[in-house]
């Protein structure tokens, strides 16, 4: 039954699905908090990985001639090497510590990219580059479901357009997403009241993907990295506001 609940759940929803479509990254950071304003943390994280696999299998079909997939399908193998850690770090570090760490870390390389620094090119894949940025998002997205600072990194360092950008993370998401799936099957958090927060959702994600995909449409190479560094500045500094709100 639509209620008013549901109602702003589909709103976070809708929005988080526009910024994710637009920059490829970041609405987990987004919606979970905010999701979990109306829900448990254990419906809320699974249900933001379900929006996550909706919205890259739809962008994956739709510009699957702009994906670079050998380089995803490095970046993937390494994630699943480095999520291990990130789960290692979720349950035995103090959670403020990785946080005020993680997010002074994407501020201050934020904000050095942001003065102008530009990273050096590279004219084709490089397995050091592959590895080192696969490994590092899969330590941060076990830890904490944020995958995409060392994924721009790689990007801004090939040189992708944003469209082939967007459409290359989304491959990496839907495998990684997935992957998530499958661990939240087998841990008994997929339930019949996430399954009907996620039906009640669909409706809004179709629009809210050709939204952004519009809006990624109008942005040149340079000029959408710049946005992506300033979504990384957001980022660090949500994570920092997030830890000094919770205690």
């Amino acid at each position: 039954m639509i209620n008013a609940t549901v109602i702003k759940i589909d709103i976070i929803i809708f929005f988080a699905t526009i910024f994710r479509s637009a920059f490829g990254f970041g609405e987990s950071i987004i919606a979970v908090p905010l999701l979990a304003l109306f829900m448990p943390l254990e419906v809320a994280v699974p249900l933001s990985v379900f929006i996550s696999v909706t919205i890259a299998g739809f962008v994956v079909v739709q510009d699957r001639k702009k994906i670079h997939f050998k380089s995803a399908g490095w970046l993937i193998v390494y994630a699943i090497i480095g999520i291990p850690l990130g789960l290692w770090l979720l349950t035995h570090v103090s959670e403020a510590w990785v946080k005020c760490i993680l997010g002074t870390v994407i501020i201050a390389f934020s904000i050095y990219l942001l003065t102008g620094t530009r990273l050096k090119a590279l004219k084709q894949d490089d397995g050091r580059w592959l590895f080192g940025c696969g490994l590092l998002s899969g330590i941060l997205g076990g830890a904490y479901g944020i995958n995409g600072p060392p994924l721009v990194i790689y990007g801004a360092k090939r040189g992708w357009t944003a469209q082939h950008f967007r459409a290359t993370l989304q491959a990496y998401f839907l495998a990684a997403s997935l992957a998530g799936v499958l661990g939240y099957w087998y841990s008994n958090l997929i339930t019949r009241e996430l399954m009907c927060y996620f039906l009640f959702a669909l409706p809004v994600l179709v629009p809210a993907i050709l939204i952004g995909r519009y809006i990624n449409s109008k942005m040149q190479g340079s000029q959408f990295f710049r946005y992506s560094y300033i979504v990384l500045l957001l980022l660090g500094t949500m994570l920092l506001v997030n830890v000094f709100v919770s205690k």
